[in-house]
């Protein structure tokens, strides 16, 4: 029998989480990319089978989010760049919310933190799955072989960037957001 839990976050507990994520960014200013990285790919690598669906699809996300970092066809912009490693920040800090050695709830902070990050870089995140989709698609087709591999991806990469930025920017006007602590 499964159980289902859902909760709502208010304004003053997404700062509750906006704080946690401060600390967590001002403890990990030392850290290297790299360190940043593997330290998020550790709590990916950690997670067992016996978590709850919720994690481990937030889980899937966080790999995403350390994908678009090391995806050098990519070429995620610097601004944006900087931003998602301060977000990934947090998951070097071996003090977070909930002890994940904790059965079960142990990592119901990550997840959390996941699904706020992934919502306030929902168009980056898109963009970023688009562009691998098109890839892969356009690399079996055959067709003008007067345009170089490197010159679609950058015309695709040009375009999903350009949106990825236009939307960022038309959703967030008016409203709180979470990204303001990258």
């Amino acid at each position: 029998m499964a159980f289902e839990v859902k909760f709502e976050l208010t304004e003053s507990d997404l700062e509750h989480f906006r704080d946690v994520m401060r600390k967590a960014q001002a403890g990990a200013k030392q850290l290297s990319e790299q360190e940043i990285l593997a330290n998020a790919k550790k709590i990916s690598q950690n997670i067992k089978d016996n978590v709850p669906e919720f994690v481990r699809d937030r889980i899937q996300k966080l790999e995403t989010f350390v994908a678009m970092i090391e995806d050098d066809e990519w070429q995620i912009p610097s601004d944006e760049r900087t931003e998602v490693l301060s977000a990934l920040a947090y998951f070097s800090d071996p003090e977070d919310l909930v002890p994940d050695h904790i059965p079960v709830l142990g990592f119901l902070d990550d997840a959390i933190m996941i699904e706020l990050v992934a919502e306030e870089f929902k168009d980056d995140f898109e963009a970023f799955e688009e562009f691998c989709a098109y890839r892969q698609r356009e690399e079996g087709r055959s067709g003008d072989a007067t345009i170089t591999r490197e010159e679609w991806l950058e015309s695709k990469r040009h375009e999903l960037h350009s949106r990825m930025r236009s939307r960022r920017s038309s959703r967030r006007s008016g409203r709180s957001s979470f990204r303001s602590v990258f």
